[in-house]
Formats: structure tokens, sequence, C-alpha cells
């Protein structure tokens, strides 16, 4: 499936033009007679370090085109191959069908968290390097120091009170810090272990070293966090530090320039020039990319598919009743209840799937047969709108069946290669993993 920037006011022309008709919001992202998403192939991409400021515009090429200079962009997810289906294939495997790139900009509201993906061009001599901004000057790119080496102790450091799960508080030295990036636990959970890849959704506590002001943090937004550590989708003050802790932990972070902003700060965000970040995190949930929801189920009813879960992780077997006509509405059963927040409109959300084709229940694609789970932002028109309208309102940690009728689906285009016949109602079980800031979210 793929991202759309949620607003097209805050997004370059190149993209927002990009996806115009009905068709456009659903997974795979516009079909090729609506315009492409932009391509970024990883050969050209180079991981920096960077934090991008409340409001800036992300700036891309245009489709199609190569640009003439280094290109900016915030993402937490690699550029992917796209399956038979046109969804997303964050894994691997399948055809090309459709072919549609993702620029997936995850940006942390509020504080302005995001990375800096750097597209190089091939001249070697230009050092120049945008920065996605709405200002009129163009600051300059994220530095390129390397990163120090994680210890998890320092000549002197801040100490943190207070209780898991709630706002830190934060007590600084009198003394300036001496560059070290240190990750220190503070208290150990008893969760999963996070292992590179794994979805993890963490709340923070933000301060800034040298001016002793507290920043904003996900406690003031009042939703997590939801990233994908030790694959350099974040700055290395979070990408680096989680790999390897439980869920249910705080952990302290203290992370010179190098590590989080880069010596230009964070004006934005109210970070100067070189001064170090002190984060707390708590690690809320962690689900690896075969994850799947667990809990009491309840059948569906009589008249919807019945659905059979397969062991080993694979796709769901989805059976239509006998003489199943399509409807006219979104149908929704919860087979399994939740207990997490309930997924708002703009979160980011992090799910697996099978899709099914409503007449003969054929199997068109499913993230469980990629072992890997997908990310999108509910409710912002990225997905099919049967996704949009089913998806939000339910509860982390649920499992629903969608009967998507073809007019909140792909009506008479489907993707190319999917092997869905036009006009054709559709049927997904979805288990909704977990939710929070990202890309559209409005904290």
């Amino acid at each position: 499936m793929a991202e759309n920037p949620p607003d097209p006011s805050e997004a370059d022309d190149s993209v927002s033009g990009a996806v115009t008709g009905p068709a456009a919001p659903r997974p795979g992202g516009p079909l090729s007679s609506d315009g492409e998403s932009i391509v970024i192939p990883p050969s050209v991409l180079k991981q920096q370090a960077g934090w991008t400021a409340p409001g800036e515009r992300v700036a891309t090429p245009a489709a199609g085109g190569k640009p003439e200079e280094p290109q900016v962009f915030a993402s937490t997810v690699r550029k992917q191959e796209i399956s038979e289906a046109d969804y997303e294939n964050v894994g691997g495997g399948g055809r090309l069908g459709a072919v549609l790139g993702v620029v997936l900009a995850v940006l942390l509201v509020g504080s302005g968290i995001g990375i800096y993906v750097v597209n190089q061009n091939n001249d070697k001599s230009s050092k120049a390097s945008d920065s996605a901004t709405s200002a009129p000057s163009t600051p300059p790119s994220p530095t390129q120091a390397p990163v120090p080496p994680i210890k998890d102790t320092a000549k002197v450091l801040p100490t943190v009170s207070g209780d898991f799960g709630k706002k830190a508080t934060i007590t600084l030295p009198s003394e300036a810090p001496d560059g070290t990036f240190v990750v220190k636990p503070i208290s150990e959970g008893d969760g999963a272990k996070i292992n590179k890849g794994d979805w993890v959704s963490v709340d923070y506590t933000l301060k800034d070293w040298q001016s002793g002001k507290d920043l904003q943090g996900s406690y003031d937004l009042g939703k997590p966090l939801l990233l994908q550590p030790g694959t350099g989708g974040v700055i290395p003050a979070l990408d680096s530090s989680l790999v390897g802790q439980k869920a249910g932990s705080r952990i302290l972070v203290v992370a010179p320039p190098a590590a989080a902003f880069g010596d230009q700060g964070n004006q934005g965000m109210g970070l100067a020039p070189k001064d170090t970040l002190v984060l707390v995190a708590d690690i809320q949930r962690v689900n690896a990319p075969d994850a799947r929801v667990s809990g009491d189920v309840t059948p569906p009813p009589a008249d919807f598919p019945q659905v059979k879960v397969n062991g080993d992780k694979k796709a769901d077997t989805i059976t239509p009743p006998p003489n199943v006509t399509d409807p006219t509405d979104l149908k929704t059963a919860v087979l399994i209840q939740g207990k997490g927040p309930k997924v708002a409109s703009g979160e980011q959300v992090l799910v697996q799937y099978t899709g099914v084709t409503l007449k003969d229940g054929k199997k068109f694609d499913s993230s469980l047969d990629k072992g890997q789970a997908f990310s999108f932002a509910a409710g912002g028109g990225n997905v099919i709108e049967g996704w949009d309208k089913g998806v939000v309102g339910q509860n982390v940690g649920s499992r629903i069946e969608l009967v998507i009728p073809a007019s909140m689906a792909y009506k008479d285009q489907p993707p190319a290669g999917s092997g869905i016949p036009a006009n054709a109602s559709l049927v997904f079980v979805v288990d909704i993993l977990d939710a929070g800031q990202g890309n559209g979210s409005s904290g």
C-alpha cells in the first residue's frame, strides 16, 4: 500500500498532484492513469541523522525526474518492492505490478521529530543540500559527523524521576555535557525484547541540556511514537538506543548533536545549534514484523465470509457464504476485541491483513505471507475508503473482518496484475497491532 502526504497543502506540488480521481485512496496508491508516486531507488539514498521542524515542507523531485540538487525526505520506511496486488511489500517476494514508489513522511507532530534521508546527486563536487522547510531561505543539511559509540555512563549525567508511563522529570547537572552518547536503563520491563526491524511504540520526555528547557514530547501530545528501530529510519538517539531493550523499560538517552539534530540544531523545536538532547523513553509495545493479535475469538455473523486462521502465520482462509451478493455498504465484524486505545483518524496504524474477492474467496494479497506488518495513516485517504472507515474507531489489539463494496474499494479500476476483477467487492481480515504518532498524525 502506498502512502501519500496526508495534507496536500503541506506537500510539495509534485507529490500532491500525483494522486487524483476517485480511485486514489486505495491500497497500492494511485492507479497508473492517475499518475505515479515518487520512486526513490535505494541505491541513491544515503542515511543521515536529523530532525524536521513542525510545519516543514517535504521537498520532492518531480515525478519521473532526476533531482538537480540533494533532496531531503522524512521517513521511517525504506523503499520497498510492490506485490502483484500493488500493495507495498515490506519484506520481499512477488513480481512488480504497476510500479509505484513510496516515501512515507513520518513526522512527530508538535516537537517535529523526524528523520532526514538525503538523496545525493551524482555531482561529487556539489556540497549543497536542501532541507525541507517552509521558510524562504534553505538551512544547511544535517551534520555528517560520525555518530559516537554508545556508552552507559559519562562524567556527569542528568537524573530522572517519576513513574513509567508518565512524563518524566529530568534534572540537569550544573556541568556541561562531555559529548558522550549515553544509553542508560533506568528500569527494566518484562516484555518482549526489541530486535532490529520490530515495530515499537515509545513515549518520551525531552529536554535541552544547554538551555535547560523542556521540549515537547509524546506525553504532551497524548500519543506514543510508532517506529522501527535498528533500520536507519530514525535518528540514532532512537534508532540505536532501543534495539535490545524490553517492553516496559524506561531508558535515559543523552544524545550529542551527531546522534540527534546535528550542529545546526532545530529552531522550530527550540534546540539551539550544537545543543545536546536529553531523552527519556518509555517503551510501551513491541511487535515483531510477523506478529498477530490474540484473544477470545467471536465467529463472524452467518452472512459474513467465514475465517480460518492458519498456522505458521500464513494468510487466513476466507470462505464466502453460498450465493453471496454484493453489499451496498461497508460491513464490519469484530472477531477479537482488543483492549488498546481506539484508532483515531490521522494516526499511523500497524496491521496484518489478508484480502480476498467476495464472490469466490480468491486471495489477492496478504501481509502474513510476506512476514511483514503494514503501516499506514488511518483516515487520510491513503488506502481504499473501506479501510479508512473500517479501521478508524477500532481498538488496538482487535481483529476485524471488513466486507467492502466495490464503490469503497477499487471500483472499475483494480490494480494492474492484481487478479481483482473490475467492480469487485472485497473481504479483508485485519489485525490492528498498534497505533500512534506518524504520517498524518494529529497528535
